[in-house]
């Protein structure tokens, strides 16, 4: 289920190559509804613009959308497992979050015609298909570094040369993002990361702590973060930097970028239980709605002719592009899902948590 560098490559590869024209699948019609977990705040609103509306109006079925980030939905579904109540159809799900839960998961058919004919090569798998594709990013204000600033995790760690306040998630993956990031400051090369050092890593979060001025909680407070100076420099998801870069006023570094998959995966015995690979069968479909949705959004989605409707100058800001693509940095997901209890008690004992 680790979906490796090759495998992602071929991602952006396959998105490159010269679009197949097929034509989607026939909707049904349908009553009732399917439930869906997801982020809000913008990714929510594009969602909805872009996919959830157009699946009511050509299935008849309702989409139920619930804001909420992943630690919140997982609590929650493991709660509705005790009781007997899945709250939700489907959820989002990171790489280990594959792993961890997968009993939790009801089996993906790759076989079916939009998974064949539209999903990305590497793009379903047995318990779920990939929704986005993004980075965690070196992010920078130019004010702050009239010198020029960061553009490694290396400079990122380093205050001496580029002082200034940091802003570091504390949300989402950060028990893994943020000490991969302070080993690669170390001078570990991306093929040896995993398994990580957990104690050289923190050996080197402990010295960067004192200039942590901000921790974020959603990507919109990330962005936030930056836009009202609280941080010079900060680890920043791709998709939020992307429109902070466009402004003139600010700089990312792809170099060493921690690669961010979000997956769409269906619940067992959800609520509605058969809607759900309805939907993730829809949502591959239709490169337009995928060109507009990742325009929207700043990231790479699941549909094989999309990425190469993409504008030249845009592609440049995507994942996808070679120059930003193979430089990223592609966990180990078996490992990270083999020791998450151990990776979540470290990050919650640093915190004071």
């Amino acid at each position: 289920m680790n979906v490796n560098r090759r495998d992602f490559l071929a991602l952006g590869a396959v998105a490159l190559a010269r679009p197949v024209l097929t034509r989607p699948a026939l909707a049904r019609p349908g009553s009732g509804e399917v439930v869906i977990a997801t982020s809000g705040g913008l990714l929510e609103d594009s969602l909805r613009d872009h996919f959830y509306r157009r699946f009511e109006d050509e299935t008849g079925l309702r989409v139920r959308s619930v804001a909420i980030e992943l630690p919140e939905q997982w609590a929650r579904v493991m709660a509705g497992r005790r009781e007997g109540a899945i709250p939700f159809d489907v959820v989002t799900a990171t790489p280990p979050d594959l792993i961890e839960h997968a009993g939790l998961l009801a089996p993906v058919d790759c076989g079916t015609a939009p998974m064949r004919l539209q999903a990305l090569g590497a793009g379903c798998l047995p318990r779920g298909i990939v929704r986005t594709v993004g980075g965690l990013v070196v992010a920078h204000r130019r004010e702050a570094f009239p010198g020029g600033g960061p553009h490694s995790w290396a400079d990122f760690f380093d205050v001496a040369r580029f002082p200034g306040p940091r802003a570091l998630p504390d949300t989402g993956d950060r028990d893994w993002w943020v000490p991969a990031a302070a080993l690669l400051a170390e001078g570990v090369t991306r093929e040896a990361l995993f398994p990580l050092d957990l104690r050289r890593a923190y050996r080197k979060l402990d010295a960067l702590r004192p200039h942590v001025a901000a921790w974020w909680s959603s990507g919109e407070d990330a962005a936030r973060i930056m836009h009202d100076g609280e941080a010079a420099a900060a680890m920043l998801p791709s998709s939020r930097a992307v429109p902070l870069i466009r402004t003139g006023a600010y700089e990312i570094a792809w170099n060493g970028a921690l690669r961010d998959v979000r997956h769409w995966a269906v619940l067992k015995d959800g609520p509605n239980a058969a809607n759900g690979p309805r939907f993730l069968d829809f949502f591959v479909q239709n490169p337009r709605a995928h060109l507009a949705f990742n325009e929207a959004v700043s990231l790479d989605s699941n549909n094989r002719e999309s990425t190469a409707l993409v504008p030249s100058a845009e592609r440049r800001y995507r994942p996808s592009w070679p120059g930003n693509g193979e430089t990223m940095v592609i966990a180990d997901d078996q490992w990270i899902a083999a020791h998450r209890d151990a990776l979540r008690a470290r990050w919650a004992e640093w915190r004071g948590l």
